[in-house]
């Protein structure tokens, strides 16, 4: 059983304000409840747990959030996870935005967070509390992934006009202390009634700072950043959720994701070499088997008698390029209302003054072809349906505007329809015999009772380990 160890280290000499990073830091006191840490996240930690040199787990963890999620803590986190757990194959992304509050990131999140099917999401954000942004993300993640989520109430904030060693019953103070208080007390709502982990990042630091005679803007670079010791502390607040204990119970995620092996009764095999597996859930995946093979086949994909590529909800638009500057998406949510295909889009800006709220556009699809032209304060709907984009989800002015500059004469803004499936499954390479080489056939399905058929191609072997289900836990 791997359990979190809390070395010691030296302790540092504390300025209001002034952190030496240079400095080590006194980690923060374990907290009473340490063996119940971890226990909504098992599936994850069992996978990174047992891989082992002989057989590597895949495991897949997405960071999501606004700004604060992009700062240096995340990194020491995402390396401990590694160190931690050497010998699982293991992908890690940060995909937060800053400034981005929840009502705002629920809209991105359809590129970013959903599509990439994580096992494990560490999430926070600020903003869409009462508005229900929020929750909404969550329970989405819930009903559209198998991925458990890890939630971390906020850092310690400090509103700028009121010195570090200000009165902590400031109305002003206590109006962020209140705005904070309030989404901790969401998570921890959430995690009783979606199943979700809670890393009290919030409490943990309060009770540090108590413990060592410092203030909030000790913590902090500025009204809301974590500087050096904040970085320190969100890091190894969240650390000790990572981890595994085998004498937690099983039954909250093993019917989460389940592995069907080829041999097993489930599976029919057709005489001419298809095979055939009824599964409940929104995705299923193909594990190749290891083969000294040098020319591998394919097979033919059907999913309830059909090719994926006819099921509509299976294409997304991605991510769109960012803005001239500032690095946040171009456009924060594209929609559409014609069943998808795979292309590449751009969108070429007609005319834009930022002073005067000015953005015109004109859609152009690889496939499509020109697609109708926009105003970025009127709901665009394409000729084609493909594209459709709500009044201001532009973010080119707003950039504009807030870097000072100008719009560069050559820019435009690109993006592409992705497939979450495949139509035809070609046997990988298996290079590595202690690792995975799964390949997504469907993902995005209907959360319900499907029929997979594999149909072999006849222009090679096919090595097939076994299939993988994926059913959210929320339909």
């Amino acid at each position: 059983m791997l359990r979190w160890a809390w070395p010691c280290v030296a302790v540092a000499s504390l300025t209001t304000g002034a952190i030496d990073a240079d400095e080590a830091f006194d980690l923060p006191r374990p907290p009473e409840n340490i063996e119940e840490l971890g226990a909504k996240i098992q599936r994850t930690m069992t996978l990174l747990a047992t891989s082992s040199p002989a057989h590597r787990n895949r495991v897949r963890i997405l960071f999501y959030g606004q700004s604060v999620t992009l700062n240096p803590w995340w990194e020491a986190v995402a390396d401990f996870i590694r160190q931690s757990f050497p010998h699982a194959d293991i992908e890690i992304e940060n995909r937060a935005i800053g400034g981005y509050g929840g009502p705002v990131l629920i809209k991105t999140a359809e590129y970013d967070l959903y599509p990439y099917y994580p096992d494990l999401l560490i999430f926070h954000v600020w903003g869409g509390v009462e508005s229900g942004e929020q929750e909404e993300i969550i329970r989405r993640v819930r009903r559209r992934t198998t991925a458990e989520v890890l939630l971390w109430t906020s850092n310690l904030r400090w509103p700028r006009d009121v010195p570090p060693d200000g009165d902590p019953e400031d109305e002003r103070v206590q109006s962020v202390d209140a705005a904070d208080q309030a989404i901790s007390d969401l998570y921890f709502r959430l995690g009783d009634e979606l199943g979700c982990e809670v890393a009290d990042v919030r409490s943990g630091m309060q009770r540090y700072l108590a413990e060592h005679d410092l203030v909030v803007k000790d913590t902090l670079r500025d009204t809301v950043h974590p500087n050096e010791l904040g970085n320190f502390l969100i890091a190894h607040l969240i650390m000790p959720h990572l981890r595994y204990d085998a004498s937690f119970p099983t039954e909250p995620w093993e019917d989460l994701v389940t592995d069907v092996p080829v041999d097993d009764e489930r599976v029919s095999h057709g005489e001419d070499g298809s095979l055939t597996l009824a599964f409940d859930g929104n995705r299923i995946d193909v594990i190749a088997a290891h083969t000294g093979e040098e020319q591998l086949g394919s097979a033919r994909v059907l999913i309830d008698g059909r090719p994926p590529s006819e099921f509509p909800e299976l294409y997304y638009h991605e991510r769109p390029s960012p803005t001239p500057v500032a690095g946040r998406p171009a456009i924060n949510r594209i929609d559409h209302e014609a069943p998808l295909q795979l292309e590449e889009w751009t969108a070429k800006i007609l005319e834009c003054d930022p002073d005067e709220d000015i953005l015109r556009y004109e859609i152009i699809g690889s496939k499509t072809g020109p697609d109708g032209t926009g105003d970025h304060k009127e709901r665009f709907v394409s000729n084609s349906g493909r594209v459709v984009i709500e009044p201001n989800m532009w973010m080119v002015n707003w950039s504009l505007l807030y870097r000072e500059e100008t719009l560069p004469e050559d820019y435009e803004v690109t993006w592409r329809t992705l497939p979450l499936f495949v139509d035809t499954y070609r046997a990988p390479a298996t290079e590595d015999p202690s690792r995975e080489y799964p390949t997504t056939l469907a993902q995005g399905l209907e959360n319900a009772e499907h029929t997979l058929t594999l149909i072999p191609s006849g222009d090679g072997p096919v090595p097939i380990a076994g299939l993988r289900i994926y059913r959210p836990p929320l339909r």
